[in-house]
């Protein structure tokens, strides 16, 4: 029998790399013969860096870099196996956890820490660079990333913009004379998993700036701010990005990487499962395990359940989804390829106590799978 084991972290309790061991330990109380292949997965946010290292036998980089309020955080990125690919999770420069919650103010939080990573990542010879844009604290549609890269953001006198997504309404030009050369050979891919545009109802401040501390009164003065960005990158850039799927990712950031950078979007569990080989290591498996935080209606828009869950039915691999727990219309994964999905707690059980011994609870709860699996089998020969 073999196995592939392509979980997601169960975030707050154990990475990816912890769960697939977790899940492994289950397989072998009911087939100590298993051939298991232990694949440790994300999907651009959270867990990215740790997976794709794990999964690669790469290495992690820690830099202090400039936090969202400008304050020095302490922020790793990691370097894939290759030693030409570079893991960049923005949220660990410019995330919203890094800032207070009674800090929490999009117009002057910045993402120039993003663009120090970025930075710092050409320094380690990077020829590719994987972003994740999820979990910002910043609206600044990537302002302060470019600042950070050498571009400078000018007003109609001729003076450097300050930090913040309220700069923008009075962004006057765009001067990439200074941009890092080294980008021009780098070749970065975005891992993004919404479809919003830079601006308007469905954008980066309506959507996302009251989570991040915006008022109402704020929202209307970040996106107006956002569609003078647009405007003077269409001018002097040539690119019009506002209305492009994902603009509105990370506070505009995704539009700042594709004006200014050449990035390319992409669903983030699409890169992981192509970085990590997924896929060869479906060819001869029998069954796939895959399993995340909590799985729920949102698991079938691009989560990685979905995702590993694809690529199995691409090799008609079946494929057990065993998750912290079950949430509202977690049924939707069934028509995206999942064939079954068990919570790890057995009973009634306080969070803190469940996320303490995830670990023993995934290991029991993929052997009750296993067993199950196993009476299928034996039902099947007889």
């Amino acid at each position: 029998m073999r196995v592939v084991i392509a979980p997601d972290s169960y975030k707050g309790s154990l990475t990816a790399a912890e769960v697939a061991e977790a899940m492994a330990a289950g397989v072998r109380r009911v087939w100590p013969e298993a051939q298991l292949t232990l694949v440790p997965m994300a999907d651009g946010g959270e867990g990215t860096v740790q997976a794709l290292v794990d999964a690669t036998g790469g290495r992690l980089i820690t830099a202090t870099v400039r936090g969202p309020l400008g304050d020095p955080v302490e922020a790793t990125f990691g370097m894939m196996g290759d030693g030409e690919t570079a893991v960049i999770e923005m949220a660990q420069a410019s995330g919203l956890p890094l800032v207070p919650r009674e800090r929490r103010n999009p117009l002057i939080t910045t993402t120039y820490g993003t663009g120090e990573l970025i930075r710092r990542a050409l320094d380690e010879g990077a020829a590719r660079l994987i972003i994740g844009i999820g979990g910002s604290a910043t609206n600044d549609g990537g302002a302060g990333m470019a600042q950070a890269l050498g571009v400078r953001l000018l007003d109609a006198a001729g003076q450097d913009l300050g930090p913040g997504g309220a700069e923008l309404a009075r962004l006057d030009r765009i001067d990439t004379s200074g941009l890092d050369p080294r980008l021009s050979a780098v070749e970065i891919t975005v891992a993004c998993d919404v479809d919003n545009p830079l601006t308007g109802p469905r954008g980066a401040s309506a959507v996302f700036g009251p989570q991040k501390g915006a008022t109402p009164e704020m929202v209307a003065q970040l996106d107006a701010a956002l569609r003078r960005w647009a405007e003077v990158i269409r001018r002097d850039l040539g690119r019009d990005v506002e209305n492009v799927p994902g603009a509105g990712a990370a506070g505009g950031l995704g539009a700042g990487l594709m004006a200014l950078l050449n990035a390319r979007l992409r669903r983030g569990v699409e890169i992981v499962v192509e970085a990590t080989g997924l896929e060869r290591h479906l060819t001869d498996a029998d069954l796939c395990l895959t399993g995340e935080g909590n799985t729920d209606f949102q698991t079938a828009h691009g989560k990685t359940p979905m995702g590993v869950a694809q690529a199995a039915r691409r090799h008609g691999v079946p494929v057990i989804c065993i998750s912290g727990g079950l949430g509202r219309d977690h049924r939707r994964i069934y028509d995206v390829g999942i064939d079954a999905a068990l919570p790890i707690v057995p009973g009634p059980v306080d969070l803190d106590a469940a996320m303490a011994s995830g670990a023993a609870y995934v290991a029991d709860a993929t052997e009750r799978a296993l067993r199950l699996v196993a009476v299928g089998m034996r039902l099947r020969r007889a």
